[in-house]
């Protein structure tokens, strides 16, 4: 296996970080930012997949799984 997927973790959590802040806060973790980070990370692991496949595919895929074009 690559490390793509080590990859793809890595930029959705610089991105969520970019865009909510700092995972921790004052009281803890802030479960927000988690949430949202495993939305992203699983979402950015459909969009590679789907990106491999036929164009008619890459839609059906992406329904799926609810994610937007």
């Amino acid at each position: 296996m690559n490390l793509k997927y080590k990859e793809l973790a890595e930029q959705a959590w610089d991105s969520l970080i970019y865009e909510m802040g700092d995972v921790y806060r004052e009281d803890g973790l802030n479960w927000d930012f988690l949430h949202a980070y495993d939305k992203r990370y699983a979402e950015s692991i459909v969009r590679q997949c789907a990106d491999q496949c036929l164009s008619d595919d890459y839609m059906r895929i992406l329904n799926h799984f609810g994610i937007k074009k």
